[in-house]
């Protein structure tokens, strides 16, 4: 017992955003959607929410912290929350698409994983593997979600047993803040896989299209005539892999018809930061993180465009929705881009 005083209270990012819901508490609606414990420390998963309270306005949710190694795509979102505050004091465009849209967000889901430097939530459980539907093809060995045990990295949990709190109450923020408006979108914040950036979208637990693939191609297509060098790839995470119990599977396949929801995950490619500096590969933070001060704050930089967009995309969506005929031809490119045979 001695030996846990010298372990801190709390961590960099956890007191981060508490510095900005104070600073924002005039602005932010805040709220406690459940609390996590490790080692004797409480933490709190908080949302912080602005814009407009009409129940059908669209709405977009930023997550980060899902993962607690991965502390690039909290750091993320508190940078744009951040942003948005400063911003508020003399942008008013910002301040009439608040009026016409509202925005959630979830910086840190899985704070007990964030302070014990670990991918899994306090109890050894994937958070992202914790939903109870399973793949319908095999999927990668361990990392697709196993359940022999929470030694094994991947661990989905007893099957059967309850989700873990910070699942549960993720999906009901999605359940209550997004699905259930006509339409809404979330942006998950994640690093660790591959060279580049990519943004992936349903499903992760088929290889089958998801229903509004046309929005999707719609939305990909819009960000690619404004930002025409972004540099992300953009495609189904089945493209990449397979796995078990994903959150926005669920959160997706939950979404009440004819509602829109749009789940989507920004997947930061951190072996290119352990390219330029192999060194931390020995780092358990620099498997996922860019360690070095100024490729953070490149990274930081590069993505706001993105958030930006989702953000104009939604105060914009009856410019864009497709309906009809178009929405066929969308559908027609979109399958033909990422599910004709032969192709990703």
């Amino acid at each position: 017992m001695q030996a846990l005083s010298f372990l801190p209270d709390t961590f960099t990012e956890y007191e981060e955003l508490q510095a900005i819901l104070e600073v924002g508490s005039g602005s932010f609606e805040i709220h406690s959607v459940c609390e996590t414990q490790v080692r004797g420390r409480t933490f709190a998963v908080q949302t912080a929410s602005i814009g407009s309270r009409d129940p059908r306005a669209p709405a977009i949710g930023f997550f980060g912290g899902i993962h607690g190694l991965e502390r690039i795509g909290t750091q993320l979102v508190l940078d744009y929350m951040r942003a948005l505050l400063g911003r508020l004091e003399w942008d008013e465009l910002l301040v009439r698409q608040l009026q016409s849209i509202r925005l959630i967000f979830v910086p840190i889901v899985n704070p007990g994983g964030m302070w014990s430097a670990t991918r899994a939530n306090p109890n050894g459980v994937d958070l992202m593997r914790n939903a109870p539907q399973d793949a319908e093809e095999r999927v990668p060995l361990l990392a697709g979600g196993q359940r022999v045990g929470s030694w094994l990295p991947w661990y989905r949990g007893r099957r059967g047993a309850p989700m873990e709190a910070e699942a549960e109450a993720l999906l009901r923020v999605v359940a209550d803040e997004l699905a259930a408006r006509p339409l809404s979108f979330a942006l998950d914040c994640h690093s660790g896989y591959g060279w580049s950036d990519s943004i992936w979208f349903p499903y992760a637990k088929t290889r089958r299209p998801m229903p509004h693939l046309p929005e999707m191609y719609a939305l990909k297509t819009m960000f690619e005539r404004a930002h025409p060098h972004h540099g992300y790839m953009f495609e189904p995470q089945s493209h990449q892999y397979l796995l078990h119990g994903d959150l926005w599977d669920c959160a997706y396949d939950r979404a009440p018809p004819p509602n829109i929801f749009l789940p989507m995950t920004l997947e930061l490619g951190s072996w290119l930061w352990i390219k330029k500096n192999p060194r931390q590969i020995f780092s358990r933070q620099g498997m996922f993180n860019p360690l070095k001060a100024h490729r953070t704050a490149r990274v930081l930089r590069r993505h706001a465009n993105l958030l930006d967009f989702l953000t104009r995309a939604a105060y914009a969506s009856q410019r864009w929705l497709p309906q009809g005929s178009r929405r066929e031809e969308l559908l027609e490119s979109a399958t033909e881009l990422w599910y004709e045979p032969g192709k990703k």
